[in-house]
């Protein structure tokens, strides 16, 4: 199991010193994002020299390129928007196999007009599922094209809530292309540390075998995010479920700062 880290936890627009700076603080892996690189998360085009200079940064600093951001609102009402961010994804899904990424991480969006990780109570109205996962089929079909995989992340906030909502889609997507990001802190809202335990415990086993890469951040009791370590997620439990179904993937911190990985670097690979 890698362990790795946002790529946008350092400042820098310049890839090899955005990488130099993964790699001093203890990780092998990043899920890397475009503006590491100088340009939009989810520009209209990925110049080659670009591309070159991430896969340079890449075998200079020896860390691994597990994942590329690709996040847009794949539920928003206006649908201009959303084949918007759709053809913006088709630019990262490309750049993603330039750079032989394997995988595109994915919002599953909300009906929020203004931030795609924020709730809207017309989520839970079937015409937010049915947008969601037509823009979904598209997505896949640019995928399988370029040999890529998209992940999606069960997140409160979105229309994809939950283990189950996630197995649904794969089902319903029918493609060995739709990948998950299993984020154990975006599982629930408001739990004590028995309860986190139980719907973490739940969704690996729900999951098992469609996990491509785990996210390891935390929540307080009362909902707050928090760096790894800090909340009400047991780590060691959740690492050893991942193990015992079988996951071998990237683990990838995020939501901390950067005077914080290296603490988070160790303890993480103090579990694996």
């Amino acid at each position: 199991m890698q362990i790795g880290v946002f790529a946008k936890t350092f400042p820098g627009s310049e890839p090899t010193g955005v990488l130099a700076a993964v790699r001093e603080a203890g990780f092998a892996a990043t899920q890397f994002n475009l503006a590491c690189a100088g340009l939009p998360s989810m520009p209209d085009a990925v110049p080659d020299d670009a591309i070159r200079s991430i896969a340079a940064a890449s075998d200079a600093t020896g860390v691994t390129l597990v994942a590329l951001s690709g996040t847009y609102n794949m539920a928003h009402p206006d649908k201009t928007i959303r084949d918007d961010g759709l053809r913006r994804l088709a630019v990262i899904i490309e750049a993603a196999a330039d750079l032989s990424v394997p995988l595109v991480t994915l919002c599953t969006g909300t009906r929020n007009r203004d931030d795609q990780w924020a709730h809207h109570p017309d989520n839970a109205d079937p015409s937010a599922w049915t947008d969601m996962a037509a823009e979904m089929g598209k997505a896949l079909e640019l995928a399988e094209r370029h040999g890529v995989d998209l992940g999606i992340e069960p997140e409160q906030a979105n229309i994809v809530t939950s283990a189950g909502d996630a197995m649904r889609l794969i089902a319903e997507m029918g493609s060995k292309n739709l990948r998950i990001v299993l984020d154990p802190a975006n599982l629930f809202e408001r739990a004590d540390a028995e309860e986190a335990r139980a719907i973490i415990a739940d969704a690996v086993e729900r999951t098992a075998g469609h996990v491509a890469m785990a996210h390891a951040k935390d929540r307080s009791a009362d909902g707050r995010f928090a760096t790894a370590g800090r909340g009400v997620v047991d780590f060691p439990d959740f690492v050893t479920s991942l193990k015992a179904s079988g996951f071998d993937g990237p683990l990838v911190t995020h939501g901390l700062s950067a005077e914080e990985a290296p603490g988070v670097a160790r303890f993480l690979k103090g579990l694996v």
